[in-house]
């Protein structure tokens, strides 16, 4: 028979460059400067920032009541000498539990170790009984990582009044636009009923408020409080467009014509408008002679030839869509790249109710950055109320980009010219 060879489980403290490091950082601690009393409080709030849980707080806890105070001084040597059987006695768990507690905190970068040879914990003193050294566990390394530990949690609990801010004011919104269902008798059982669905929506979209982040809840405030707004029939925050009368530059998008004529605003619109096609229709009744001239010379050239023009994808600057597209803000969203775009368009999908298989379509079609213009196209005429169905409009929007009619930069520069109209106006 061969040989036998035992691989021995080695002897000692697990050593890592973390721990290695902390033990470095512990040595330029200047002692003095940090009281025992700041070190207490700062620990027992540790473990609002996740770096320890509330047993290991205790744990250390006592390990800081057991230094002497004046050991905080220059002078002194935070070490604490106890074992782990005393320490477990003390805080009313296993031995074992307190060796694998000190372990974490010692990986936490909280505490040190200077190890015996035994691993017995021992002051060294000097011939006047001062501990001048010792082996045990060393405090130090709080000292030096105080002004960190105590600015993140400093930070968590900014975030957390934050965090309860959103939640108390989306509560809030949530509240009163349910009452505003109730007592808005001016608008048609149907528009109310879309109303309601829409406020549906954003609750089911936060789902439980508590456990959503400060940013969703901020957004779907703002749109509640929009909803609201046009439950109560206020007036727009820009001042309505005054239009000119004769429109000179042809090539400029029919939306920038007055749109809204039906008596009830928030009513479904006629067949006309539900989708982009039909839109194009209702708003040449409304344009000017020389842009129905353009596109009907337009339309007479394509029934010429029998297969569709594919015309050129002119691309647009984020700057004229977010210009064009005040409802991004509306509902808070604030990309400054066409990937920050790209990234909310599900979740403007979601508040719109655009369906993810007509968004999936549009970016098969057009590609994700004029999927994601053309969605927020979809979302600012939403808003306006000129649309009754984006799902519908955005599903027309990708057809009319399959047969090469479609404009999305026309729309842009359309949108973006009346917003600084009624801005200006």
């Amino acid at each position: 028979m061969g040989n036998t060879q035992t691989n021995q489980r080695p002897n000692g403290r697990r050593i890592t460059p973390r721990r290695a490091h902390f033990c470095r950082l512990a040595e330029s601690a200047r002692v003095g400067t940090i009281t025992r009393a700041q070190l207490a409080i700062l620990v027992q709030s540790l473990p609002c920032i996740g770096l320890i849980n509330g047993t290991e707080s205790h744990l250390l806890v006592a390990l800081i009541n057991t230094a002497q105070a004046d050991t905080f001084d220059k002078s002194g040597r935070p070490i604490v000498f106890k074992s782990n059987q005393q320490l477990a006695f003390e805080i009313g768990r296993s031995v074992g539990r307190v060796s694998r507690m000190l372990s974490r905190l010692f990986d936490a970068g909280l505490i040190t170790m200077q190890d015996s040879g035994n691993y017995k914990r021992y002051p060294i003193r000097n011939g006047e009984g001062e501990i001048t050294d010792g082996c045990g566990i060393d405090l130090r390394i709080l000292i030096v990582r105080y002004a960190e530990l105590d600015e993140s949690v400093r930070q968590a609990r900014a975030e957390k009044k934050a965090a309860d801010a959103a939640l108390r004011r989306y509560r809030g919104a949530l509240r009163k636009a349910r009452q505003a269902l109730v007592v808005a008798a001016e608008h048609s059982e149907r528009a109310l009923a879309r109303l309601a669905a829409r406020i549906d929506r954003v609750s089911d979209l936060v789902g439980i408020a508590g456990k959503a982040s400060s940013r969703m809840l901020r957004r779907a405030t703002a749109l509640l409080e929009w909803l609201v707004e046009r439950l109560m029939q206020l007036p727009r925050r820009s001042k309505e467009a005054v239009h000119p009368q004769n429109m000179t530059c042809t090539h400029v998008e029919n939306d920038m014509h007055k749109q809204i004529t039906t008596p009830d605003p928030i009513a479904e619109s006629n067949g006309e408008r539900r989708s982009a096609t039909a839109e194009q229709l209702s708003l040449l009744k409304a344009g000017s002679a020389s842009k129905r001239a353009f596109e009907e010379s337009l339309g007479r050239r394509r029934s010429e030839s029998n297969q569709p023009q594919q015309l050129p994808r002119v691309l647009v600057a984020l700057q004229d869509v977010l210009r064009a597209v005040p409802a991004l803000k509306t509902y808070g969203f604030a990309p400054t790249s066409w990937a920050d775009l790209a990234r909310a368009v599900p979740l403007i999908c979601r508040f719109a109710g655009i369906s993810d298989d007509a968004h999936r379509r549009a970016v098969e079609e057009m590609g994700e950055q004029q999927a994601a213009v053309a969605v927020a196209v979809t979302l600012e005429k939403y808003e306006r109320q000129e649309v009754s169905s984006p799902g519908g409009y955005l599903r027309a929007m990708t057809d009319r980009a399959r047969a090469g009619e479609l404009h999305l930069a026309r729309s842009i520069y359309g949108l973006a010219a009346r917003n600084s109209m009624e801005v200006t106006h």
